[in-house]
């Protein structure tokens, strides 16, 4: 177990730079993931963690030692592939422990590793199959195993879950955290899957366009992104971005989304926004913060109506999509609440979570 250190870490295909100069810190033990859309660079930096692509300028530490020339055999690290990679006419058996025999362990190490990977991933049972006997899910545990066994500094994960159907996925993403609560190795994790990047990790790193965007806690970058990229990338359904004209509106502010809709903004920040009065900006308002009026004492809110253009029943909740200048905006309501498409439905704003960008730059004021 170490921490991975990223000094000023550059990757260049000829002209092209695909990581932009990162600098990254991962404590020992710690479940970091990488996330952002396809050609981010995330599957870059990982694969230049494992050694499996030359950094261009830069270093990378492993437990505080510089890896930048370290063939990827001697870096102690195990990588789990988003293709199992297990060898056909081997068991499950067989392949979590040919690693170890290659390393020359003796017989009764590899059983004794392999055997408990398989009671720590349930797949005690399916130690004598082959991969074409098993699920997609069991294969996925089984190249877990062949990771666990070998009891390396870091663990890398490259999108293991994408080729698995919806509900598996939900199922090992659940596998993966427990089992880093058993094995507390220093884990590296890379998906384009917001969600699978909340529920897993200690930490994210939010990567776009070759840099990093913002690192934080799952509650951190969900509650206070730094940039509308973040914000809108982080949260499903995604944050509502409306364009506004910040008002005066006596000693308070508003901020104006259409002729007929003014929202207040909170007193406690005012001040902060006030330097942006008289300016075009973008209100920034998750899902769950419009929803019905619900009164319940708390400040805060406006309450406005408005036409819907689109109604979808999710079960426990009813997510409605109205126009505003043009923009859509979507709310999320009680399913009892919701009316029909093209019905007038009144809405209320709890502004005490709002956002303002500054639409020039993309930054969260």
């Amino acid at each position: 177990m170490a921490e991975v250190n990223l000094r000023q870490v550059v990757k260049k295909y000829g002209e092209v730079e695909a990581v932009r100069s990162i600098d990254l810190d991962i404590p020992n033990n710690e479940f970091v993931v990488l996330v952002g859309p396809s050609g981010c660079g995330k599957s870059t930096t990982l694969r230049m963690i494992a050694g499996l692509e030359e950094i261009t300028s830069g270093d990378i530490a492993i437990g505080g030692e510089i890896v930048n020339d370290l063939p990827p055999k001697d870096r102690d690290i195990a990588m789990v592939f988003q293709n199992y990679a297990l060898y056909p006419h081997m068991t499950s058996f067989e392949n979590m422990a040919f690693g170890l025999k290659l390393r020359k362990f003796s017989k009764a190490e590899i059983r004794a590793r392999v055997e408990q990977a398989a009671r720590i991933l349930d797949i005690t049972e399916l130690l004598d199959r082959r991969p074409k006997a098993l699920s997609g899910g069991q294969r996925q545990r089984v190249a877990m195993g062949r990771a666990i066994v070998r009891n390396p500094k870091v663990f890398l994960f490259d999108e293991p879950l994408s080729n698995l159907d919806a509900k598996l996925r939900v199922q090992m993403r659940t596998e993966i955290k427990r089992v880093h609560q058993k094995v507390k190795t220093t884990t590296v994790y890379v998906t384009h899957d917001q969600v699978e990047a909340m529920t897993l990790a200690d930490r994210v790193v939010v990567m776009n366009q070759g840099r990093i965007e913002q690192i934080g806690t799952p509650q951190d970058l969900y509650h206070h992104p730094s940039t509308r990229f973040v914000a809108g990338f982080i949260g499903s359904p995604a944050m509502n971005f409306i364009p506004c004209r910040l008002e005066p509106n006596g000693a308070d502010m508003r901020a104006r989304i259409s002729d007929t809709i003014a929202l207040p903004v909170p007193a406690d920040k005012a001040a902060r926004y006030r330097p942006a009065a008289g300016r075009e900006m973008v209100l920034g308002l998750r899902p769950e913060h419009l929803t019905e009026p619900r009164h319940n004492g708390q400040n805060g809110g406006c309450d406005f109506s408005v036409a819907l253009d689109v109604v979808e029943p999710m079960g426990m909740e009813t997510m409605v999509f109205f126009t505003v200048n043009g923009t859509e905006v979507c709310a999320r309501v009680e399913p009892s609440s919701a009316v029909a498409a093209g019905a007038m439905m009144p809405l209320r704003a709890n502004m005490d979570h709002m956002h303002l960008i500054d639409p020039s730059n993309g930054v969260v004021l």
